[in-house]
């Protein structure tokens, strides 16, 4: 996960939709599925949805009065907790 592509992807939730990253992470993991796809490429696909989900974690901390800056530190916190386990 990436921190700056998890702020920006929070901005664009609060300037237009939370749905719009729900249905593109729908539309990335049906393409999960295609049989041809390359390691490398299911490895892009991965992280685009991790970091896709990560926002909409920091957004709904930012909606229930969270500071951004303390949400997105308290994520990758968490992130950084769960792998060192």
């Amino acid at each position: 996960m990436k921190l700056p592509i998890i702020k920006h992807l929070t901005s664009f939730i609060e300037e237009n939709d939370e749905d719009f990253l729900v249905e593109t992470i729908e539309t990335l993991e049906a393409l999960t599925e295609v049989s041809s796809l390359k390691d490398e490429e299911l490895d892009v696909i991965g992280e685009l949805i991790s970091n896709m989900y990560g926002a909409i974690e920091v957004h709904k901390m930012t909606k229930s009065g969270t500071p951004r800056k303390e949400a997105l530190n308290s994520f990758m916190q968490r992130v950084m907790g769960s792998i060192d386990t």
